[in-house]
Parts: structure tokens; sequence; C-alpha cells
């Protein structure tokens, strides 16, 4: 007798904003059911036409497997659907607390015997002016709570007498007021900036972990407005002493707390120590399609064996990934005119039909075509992947090249100095 086909796995991916389309997209073809919940109602359209959309998320939990929180804020839920027996992927309220609360955050590093760097918290803008009056230094302005989203408000200074900071904070004072509710001033320190992240499956971290280097400014060489992130390069290691020192001192608390999902720390490294800078207690955006492109393994699969806490060695390619997004106006700002007037159902034309590295982004599907939707102008995230850095930037530049959209922009130089990076923390004992 034939062997009966094992039922496919029904996902209900519960999104902050929809950005886990991708995901659940690569789910839905390795022949599993989706449903896609996106909470953001102005980001609606966003996976029409793609995958099966779900209006309230709380009506498919009996229907759901596997049930997939993308974003903070739903530590409570998850937790909640947890202690009821469900297989859930998402945080805790501490986790969440982790990312939110910076100052925690920080509190937390140090009860885990991690070393920090020095840091005030404040919510008046005008005591902050007087501190940095009274103890001059270069320091970094950085938002507290959902604010720190508008990643345009991390304010890197460069004076040492702290004077570029005292303009902003003025600045910050006049045209955002009460909206900043806290913001901490931490101490700035130079070297090389990097991140590790690894999956943990509700008892402890699981091997390979994911070493990464985020481009954050708008324009090549670090140039312009913060975005968030405009790429990264990343490769997978199943040793890294940053990771030992850092996020592998919270397992015992991480595996009492019950989570289950993706932690990444970022930092600043240089000859002297490790200085945490802040959590992502949650899938990362573009980071998880490109940590995607290096994982061999079916997705639905891996992320079920997270779910039911086995114990596996995730399925890697060797070498390195890379990953840019192509965006178009009014990103990284939001202006709804703009926005309708340049970008709002744009096509996405991809020349020769070949679609892989391609992750989706802020799109519907109409007739077969890709459109962008929302209104934050972010279309695609495009990787690649080489056993040498410069083949997979070769491999993902080959990629956009293939992509044509109206008015889109990226960054040139995704990858350019992992050389420089290289040979740094290769220098101090990092690598």
């Amino acid at each position: 007798m034939p062997r009966p086909h094992p039922r496919k796995l029904r996902f209900l991916f519960v999104s902050r904003w929809g950005e886990i389309l991708d995901i659940a997209h690569a789910v839905q073809q390795e022949g599993n059911a989706v449903k896609l919940f996106n909470e953001y109602r102005p980001w609606h359209e966003i996976g029409d036409g793609f995958v099966p959309k779900a209006r309230h998320w709380e009506k498919h939990v009996d229907w759901a497997d596997l049930i997939v929180f993308d974003y903070t804020g739903y530590g409570k839920q998850a937790a909640a659907l947890r202690a009821a027996g469900k297989l859930v992927i998402g945080g805790t309220e501490y986790t969440d607390r982790l990312e939110l609360d910076r100052s925690f955050g920080q509190n937390e590093l140090r009860r885990h015997k991690v070393g920090i760097l020095g840091y005030k918290e404040f919510s008046s803008f005008q005591t902050a002016i007087e501190h940095v009056s009274s103890h001059p230094n270069r320091y970094v302005i950085k938002p507290s709570g959902e604010v720190q989203d508008f990643k345009q408000l991390l304010f890197v200074g460069q004076e040492d007498n702290g004077s570029d900071i005292i303009r902003m904070l003025k600045a910050y004072e006049k045209t955002w007021g009460d909206q900043i509710g806290h913001f901490q001033l931490q101490r700035r320190v130079t070297g090389v900036e990097v991140a590790v992240s690894a999956l943990f499956n509700g008892k402890r971290f699981l091997r390979p972990v994911n070493v990464n280097f985020e481009h954050k400014k708008l324009f090549p060489k670090e140039l312009g407005v913060a975005t968030g992130e405009m790429g990264t390069s990343m490769f997978w290691t199943d040793d890294s002493p940053i990771f030992n020192a850092t996020l592998a001192r919270m397992e015992a608390t991480l595996a009492r707390e019950g989570f289950v999902g993706v932690l990444d720390i970022n930092c600043i490294v240089n000859g002297s120590g490790i200085y945490p800078l802040e959590f992502t207690t949650r899938f990362g955006f573009p980071t998880i399609f490109i940590q995607r492109a290096g994982i061999t393994e079916p997705l639905g699969q891996m992320l079920l064996k997270l779910a039911r806490g086995e114990d596996f060695q995730l399925q890697t390619r060797r070498g390195f990934q890379i990953g840019a997004l192509i965006v178009v106006p009014p990103f990284p700002y939001e202006d709804a005119k703009t926005f309708n007037t340049f970008s709002r159902d744009s096509v996405v034309v991809v020349r020769k039909n070949m679609r892989e590295g391609l992750h989706l982004m802020h799109l519907k599907q109409v007739e077969g075509e890709w459109l962008i939707t929302g209104d934050a102008g972010v279309a695609l995230v495009v990787t690649g992947t080489g056993t040498s850095m410069k083949d997979a930037q070769r491999q993902m530049y080959n990629r956009i090249g293939n992509v044509l959209i109206n008015n889109a922009y990226y960054r040139t130089d995704i990858g350019d100095r992992w050389a420089e990076d290289h040979d740094r923390l290769w220098s101090w004992n990092l690598l």
C-alpha cells in the first residue's frame, strides 16, 4: 500500500507590521498551510495575493499547529499560549522589556556579569543638557520604548566636549517634545560594530550562532540619516568569543523564562573589550531574511523543531551571506503624499524571471505582478551567498541588477568593510 501523505502543518504568523511575509511565504511554498495577521492597519495590504490573511489572529489559535509572533509587545500572549500547551515562537514580558527598556536591558547584562558602557537615563531634555555640560564627553543619544523604532532619532556624537549632543538635544526638545518619553545618554567608544544572534529553544541556545555586521546609514560610506538597517553581512559559526561573553551568560535566565525564538545583541568591540549596546529579542528585519539565505533546511521544519524545544544542530551554509534593501521614496521618512505620488503600486520587474535571493517586503501580488504597498517604501531584500565575502557580494549585486523598480535606491557598498573589520577582530582574538 502507498504510504499516506503526512498532514501539512498549519502556521499562524502574528505580525506587528507584516514584515514576516517572506518567511510565511517560504513556509507556504514548502507545502504547509499559512495564515498571516498584520496588526498595523495602514499596511494591511502587505502579503495580499501571496499568502492567506487573518483579520483577527485570536480566532485562528485552535486551527494552528504553530504560532509565530514576529515582534516585541506580544510576550504576555505568547507566554500564555505556551502555558496552555500551544507550540509558540515568541517572547515573554521579560524579553520584551530587554529590548524596549534600554536601561533594564543594560542592568540585566550587568547582573549577568557582562561588561557594559556607562550610561544615564533621562526623561527631561534640560536635565540631560545640564549633565553633558557638567560631564563633557562623547555620547550617543538613544530613545527608549517603541519610539526607538524611529532610527533617525539615534544620534552618535562626534565632539569630545559633547557640544553636538547638546545641540541635538535642544533640537529634539523643539521638534519631538513629549513624544520622546525616556532616553539614554551612553558613553561612546570606537571599534567594530558587530552583533551576534542565536536560536533559543526554550532551554538552551542552538548552534551554530550568527555573527553579523549591520550597515545602518542611508548612503554608502556610512553617510546620511540612520535607517535602522540598509544591509547586513554575516556568517554562521559554532564558536564565537563575542557570543560566549554576552548572550551565553543569559542562557539559564532565558530557560527559566521559557523564551523561544531568536535573540540578538549588538556590540562595539575593540582591543579593550566587548561592549553590548542593545538587544533584539525577536526576528530582526532584514536580518532574518539574510540568515534564511544561509539556512539549508526547510524553514517550516526548523521552526517546528525550535518550538518543540528540540536540541538540534541548525543546518547552514559555510562561507558568507549578505543582503541589501531596495527602497523607494519616501524611505526612510514617513510622507504619505510622496509615497502616493512616486511609489504606491509601483511594479517590481524581475527581468530574467529568476527570483532566487529576492525576499518579499512591503509587497502585494495582483494578477502575478508584484506591487509596492504600505507607505514606508521598502520593496525587497536581495541576498547573496558565497565562500568569500566578495563572492557573496558579487552574487547579491548581480541579483539586484536583475530587478527593475522605478525610483529605487540601495547602498552599493554592503560588505566592503569586511576586510578591515576581519583584520581588527582577528587581532583582538574575537574571531
